[in-house]
């Protein structure tokens, strides 16, 4: 585990989380890391997501039928 980022995340209690969760995905978004407590235990951590994700298809303009997986997979391995 991370020494710097315990020292950087946040405690939250759950039920604070769960009522306000919009506010902490927005802190997410800007780098803040939480540790979310229920019944005085760590429950689970929040983390930014470092990774940049590339669009390989985009697929909202597909008619409503869209295509069988063999002709999309052919066209992904071109």
């Amino acid at each position: 585990m991370n020494t710097k980022a315990l020292l950087t995340e946040q405690i939250v209690p759950f039920k604070e989380f769960r009522l306000n969760a919009q506010k902490y995905i927005d802190a997410l978004a800007k780098g803040q890391s939480f540790l979310v407590m229920k019944r005085s235990r760590p429950a689970f951590r929040l983390e930014p997501v470092n990774e940049v994700w590339e669009t390989i298809g985009d697929f909202t303009a597909m008619p409503h039928g869209g295509i069988p997986a063999k002709e999309l997979l052919k066209h992904l391995k071109a």
